[in-house]
């Protein structure tokens, strides 16, 4: 079992992992869907690439250049998931907005029956083996392997019969390597709705393969067959794109201000390394915590890995940096901003989620101010969202293709 401690909210130590598990890469394929303890045969990157404190395109440079893409094609794929989620979800953010505000009602909602099952469940008391151990090993150690985030999603869903939005916000609380994209769809699957008429069923004899006997729940305790669950067509927008003209207006500002926010803590590498950064801030919203619906370990490690990218960046540009934590951050940072005599800030735009609702609050700030704020989109993210269009594999083969 993975403790905390292994996930230490720092670049330096996302890249020591990565090192460390690149002699495994070439083994991913044959061991990944084992579930063991201190899942070993897994990268555990996770946490940090959620933050960016460690890029995908690192992971994917790493694994190709020691091994040949037939012997870590598998291992490749997985990354690309995560971008593939991401990608998709731009597309569709109602997906989000709806799970936001079906989490409390659905609360509110459950009958006594349905409360004590759920709350049986948060405890990890339900009786059926592996779902339990996976529950206590969530809190505390703020990570699951994914064969088991797929059991339990499934398990929660089809026999406890509980809403896939509560489950989705329990991950959310717990996982150091929550992301709303990832963690959304990935349940949204599990439940039938990402890609209509499949489901994942969860079977007692995978489980019981998969963990090494570790874990054999009875038959007869999981559901044989799924719920139908069914929900309104979610309209698709258009992608976010740059501004040109706002990066050719970036150009001839002396006075640059870099905001970072723990959707991306590597702001040293990248389209924003070599620009003339006067002043950093990585200060943080209160409300940010309520708003995610975050644990205080969750909060703590993501506090701890925006110090660590602020520190970063504050070294790299040779600017002073601004942190702690604000009631309001957008008018928090329009006074920085003048008291720093700004010309512009520029800041890589957040994601679907709780950090964009807040950059979107600080861009009509920074309007109302005078003072424009410039968003930037990782070329990562640029080549490959537009193809998010359909299901994953049409998209991984657009990727190989494109080599």
């Amino acid at each position: 079992m993975s403790k905390p401690s292994h996930f230490l909210p720092t670049r330096a130590a996302a890249l020591a992992r990565l090192e460390e598990f690149m002699p495994a890469a070439g083994r991913y394929a044959a061991e990944r869907n084992y579930v063991r303890p201190g899942h070993d045969n897994v990268s555990r990157l996770s946490p940090w690439v959620q933050k960016r404190l460690l890029l995908e395109s690192e992971i994917v440079a790493a694994a190709r250049a020691l091994w040949s893409f037939h012997a870590v094609e598998k291992f490749v794929q997985e990354v690309y998931w995560r971008t593939y989620w991401k990608g998709w979800l731009e597309q569709r953010p109602e997906a989000w907005t709806r799970w936001v505000k079906a989490v409390p009602r659905l609360r509110e909602s459950l009958s006594s029956e349905q409360r004590a099952t759920w709350e049986a469940a948060l405890a990890g008391q339900t009786g059926i083996s592996g779902f339990d151990a996976w529950a206590q090993e969530l809190v505390t150690t703020g990570y699951l392997h994914n064969h088991a985030r797929m059991w339990f999603a499934s398990i929660w869903i089809f026999t406890l019969r509980l809403p896939w939005e509560l489950g989705a916000a329990f991950f959310m609380e717990h996982l150091l390597d929550g992301d709303v994209a990832s963690n959304t769809l990935s349940w949204r699957w599990v439940a039938g709705l990402q890609t209509p008429g499949k489901t994942y069923v969860a079977r007692a004899d995978n489980i019981a393969f998969y963990t090494d006997g570790e874990h054999a729940p009875e038959d007869s305790r999981l559901a044989s067959a799924p719920i139908s669950i069914r929900e309104e067509p979610l309209p698709k927008v258009a992608l976010w794109t740059e501004d040109q003209a706002q990066l050719t207006s970036l150009k001839t500002c002396e006075r640059i201000g870099l905001w970072v926010h723990p959707e991306d803590l590597a702001v040293e590498t990248g389209e924003l390394a070599d620009l003339n950064i006067q002043a950093v801030n990585a200060v943080r919203p209160h409300a940010i915590r309520a708003h995610s619906g975050w644990s205080e370990k969750v909060t703590a490690w993501t506090q701890a890995a925006l110090e660590d990218g602020a520190t970063r960046a504050g070294k790299h540009f040779g600017a002073d940096v601004s942190s702690g934590e604000v009631a309001d951050l957008a008018a928090s940072l329009v006074e920085w901003a003048k008291a720093n005599r700004l010309q512009a800030i520029v800041a890589y735009r957040p994601f679907v989620g709780p950090w964009l609702a807040e950059a979107l609050a600080i861009e009509a700030a920074m309007s109302a101010a005078g003072i424009p704020l410039i968003w930037r989109r990782r070329a990562w993210d640029a080549e490959h969202f537009p193809h998010a269009t359909r299901g994953y594999f049409p998209f991984w083969e657009r990727i190989k293709s494109a080599g």
